[in-house]
């Protein structure tokens, strides 16, 4: 028997005025458009003609005044959006992110449940453990490493509300008058430290049993909460030693929970800036920054280092160390923040924290011809640091452009990624089993 050749999982992280500061004030972007449903739909089918195995929707609840200045990257609450575009998609997966601080489980479990049936199959949830923007829901925020007790809690949850209805419960008997059989539907009577459910859902076990979990926590607790419960995990990691350590890291502890490492795919972050020639991109990329707003910049960096204050400093000032925490004192996005605090103690001006920022070099990021990051990606695929790529292109649409024009054309030349669907549900698509009912 042939083993087929290990491929890639390839997704788009989808901002769709361009996730780097700025890039949406390029004369070719569709920052009029960001509101309607015709542009999401042109990018998740683009996304569908090259194949790739999911569209991936972020979201933020904590926005201040301040942030509106930049265009929006994620302008539309994620479960509506992709339910509108599971109508107008067939094989694509559908990834929305959604709180385990401020949904309730029971309806968590219901809108990831709608969403799989409506696209037959395709649906993912991203597992975020919000801190910031509890002001907005009449709560209290959460500590970090509760939040992650909290969320597994929430995971016992939401797949026993799944479980609920056994795959058989249907019968659709008209002849008796039964479309549900009840002894195949169950209470789950939870009771637990943060939540008590009676259940059952009412809405039918999803064609995925589960949807597919992707989680992007790097933190110790994050990444011991990833490793038991993610199918996908979305990190930044742009040096190939950390990202193989990383890699390697994850699949031990899912060996160690008793899973198959195979089972939980690991996809770094990757901004790809692709021209013709390794000039051209390295021109674009020089581009892209000298369109920063600084303020909107200033907003961008302080969100991701809250609560350290920066707004009375001057760009070219740097941070004084007495204001900085360490990355294991802050409570929201600490491997990122990290990021910005060792550049920051090493003397950085908030200009240059901005530039970093705005380049989002917290990703791997390629610069060069398509070949150039095809060969960036197939180093990291093929030395034990991914087992794909979920793409964030800093502009948009030509950054996604280049990406499904000329990038993916190569991959699939060299056998790394697929010409053409084989499987119709996300999880086929990642080579990932369907859960049985417990």
């Amino acid at each position: 028997m042939t083993v087929p050749p290990r491929q890639m999982n390839l997704a788009l992280y989808n901002a769709s005025g361009g996730l780097g500061v700025g890039s949406w004030r390029r004369p070719d972007s569709t920052s009029d458009r960001l509101l309607g449903l015709p542009l999401l739909a042109e990018i998740a089918q683009q996304c569908e003609r090259a194949c790739m195995d999911a569209l991936f929707l972020a979201d933020n609840v904590s926005t201040g005044p301040s942030d509106f200045r930049q265009a929006l990257n994620y302008p539309q609450e994620p479960m509506t959006a992709l339910g509108a575009l599971s109508a107008l998609t067939s094989r694509i997966g559908l990834i929305g992110t959604g709180s385990t601080t401020f949904t309730a489980p029971y309806n968590l479990a219901r809108y990831m449940a709608t969403l799989d049936h409506l696209s037959q199959g395709r649906a993912g949830w991203n597992i975020v453990t919000s801190f910031l923007g509890a002001g907005n829901f009449s709560a209290a925020a959460i500590d970090h490493d509760e939040r992650y007790r909290m969320a597994d809690e929430y995971m016992e949850v939401v797949t026993r509300l799944w479980d609920s209805w056994q795959d058989d419960a249907i019968v659709d008997d008209k002849a008796t008058g039964m479309w549900a059989d009840p002894a195949r539907v169950h209470r789950i009577d939870f009771e637990g430290e943060y939540f008590t459910v009676a259940g059952p859902l009412n809405v039918p076990r999803p064609p995925q049993g589960w949807p597919v979990f992707a989680q992007a926590g790097s933190s110790p607790a994050g990444l011991g909460f990833a490793s038991k419960w993610a199918d996908l995990i979305f990190t930044p990691q742009p040096a190939l030693e950390g990202a193989q350590r990383f890699y390697a890291k994850v699949k031990q502890q899912a060996v160690d929970l008793g899973r198959d490492p195979a089972g939980v795919r690991v996809l770094p972050a990757l901004n790809a800036i692709i021209g013709d020639t390794e000039q051209e991109a390295k021109q674009l990329a020089s581009e892209l920054l000298d369109l920063i707003d600084f303020e909107a910049g200033r907003a961008d960096v302080q969100r991701f280092i809250h609560p350290v204050d920066i707004s009375d400093l001057d760009l070219d000032e740097p941070i004084p160390p007495e204001r900085l925490l360490r990355p294991d004192q802050v409570q929201a996005a600490q491997t990122r923040y990290k990021q910005i605090y060792e550049r920051a103690v090493a003397g950085a001006t908030v200009r240059q924290l901005i530039r970093f920022k705005a380049s989002v070099s917290d990703a791997l990021t390629a610069i060069g011809s398509a070949e150039q990051v095809a060969d960036v990606m197939e180093s990291y695929f093929t030395q034990g640091a991914s087992d794909g790529f979920i793409f964030q292109p800093a502009y948009m649409p030509g950054g996604l452009d280049r990406i499904t024009d000329r990038l993916i054309p190569v991959l699939q030349e060299r056998g790394l990624f697929r010409s053409e669907y084989t499987g119709t549900t996300l999880r086929e698509h990642l080579g990932l089993p369907r859960p049985s009912t417990r």
